[in-house]
This record gives structure tokens, C-alpha cells and sequence, in this order.
């Protein structure tokens, strides 16, 4: 390697780690629970958990919502479909670890609309379009802050993503 391209490797790896130190350090500072002892998470990165099949969707959140909150994360209600171009663009982005600057500490319980609409509408989490994200409330229950649908295409990912900075910063703000 010449001593440019060394070079040019140590700063991009300079420039990682700092960014790296940024996430974390936003997180401490805004993340419910930090500074209380809340156990954090080896590797900060978004992650998607499947909702289980059955049972009463308010305790399962209320459930996924304490065990993320002792984790050092913050929990938003997923609901997507497979037939949703959205969803699985936005899915995708996550599993790829796109998505890791963005929201490091998230945790989406997904839950699939064709399978659980019935249970989702009865929990407060019905909608109008999907993906629908839903910061949950300390009941388990739906709360108005939502983001509702997007737009088809390689934009999906960047139209969802400052619609739900927004609830997550709006459910922080509310905790303090």
C-alpha cells in the first residue's frame, strides 16, 4: 500500500472511531435511563426482534419495552408486511446496519400486519398505511407518537428516517 492510501485508511479509521464516539456519547446523554445504572448493550446498532405470535400485544410491548429499557435501549412498535415495498426497504436498511448512526440504540418489535391486525388494532396500534412505527406507551398501548407510511423507491429508508428522529425525540423529551 503506498503512504497515501495508508494514509487515507488511518483517517477513515480515525474517522469511524470518532463517529463512533460521537453515537455513543449522543446516547448517553439522551437515552431514558442512562446514568441510572441501565445495563448498555456490548455493540450499540439498531436490531429487529420479531413479536411473538400470540398472546395480549400490550403485555408483550410492556414485556420488550422494560427489557429494552434495562438494556440501554428505546423501543418502537414495527408493523410491516412482506408485500410492503417500505417495509422491506426499511428492514433491509436495519439488518445491514445502515441504520447504526441513525438510531444506535433501537430496538423495533416487529409485528406483521397480515398476521396481526386484529390484535394490533385492539392494542391501539392500528393505521391507515404501513410501516408503521409507534413509540409505545408505558401500558403497552399505542401512543399518538407515529409515523405512518412513506414513499415507494430507493427514498423509502431516508423519508422514514427523520419522521422517526422526530417521535424518538419528542418520547424523550416527554421522559425527562
Amino acid at each position: 500500500m503506498s503512504g497515501h492510501g495508508r494514509n487515507r485508511a488511518a483517517r477513515a479509521g480515525l474517522i469511524l472511531c470518532f463517529a463512533a464516539l460521537l453515537g455513543c456519547s449522543r446516547e448517553e446523554t439522551s437515552q431514558p435511563g442512562a446514568g441510572s445504572g441501565a445495563a448498555r448493550p456490548a455493540a450499540l446498532k439498531a436490531e429487529v426482534v420479531p413479536a411473538p405470535e400470540g398472546g395480549e400485544i400490550p403485555a408483550l410491548v410492556q414485556d420488550a419495552r422494560d427489557r429494552a429499557r434495562r438494556e440501554g435501549r428505546e423501543l418502537v412498535v414495527y408493523v410491516g408486511a412482506s408485500w410492503c415495498e417500505p417495509c422491506t426497504r426499511f428492514h433491509d436498511a436495519v439488518k445491514a446496519g445502515q441504520l447504526d448512526v441513525s438510531f444506535p440504540a433501537l430496538r423495533l418489535l416487529e409485528f406483521d400486519l397480515d398476521r396481526d391486525r386484529d390484535r394490533l388494532a385492539e392494542a391501539g396500534y392500528a393505521s391507515e398505511m404501513i410501516p408503521l412505527f409507534v413509540v409505545p406507551g408505558a401500558d403497552g398501548r399505542g401512543t399518538p407518537l407515529r409515523v405512518e407510511g412513506s414513499v415507494k423507491g430507493d427514498r423509502a429508508v431516508d423519508e422514514i428516517v427523520p419522521r422517526l428522529e422526530a417521535i424518538l425525540a419528542r418520547a424523550r423529551a416527554a421522559a425527562r
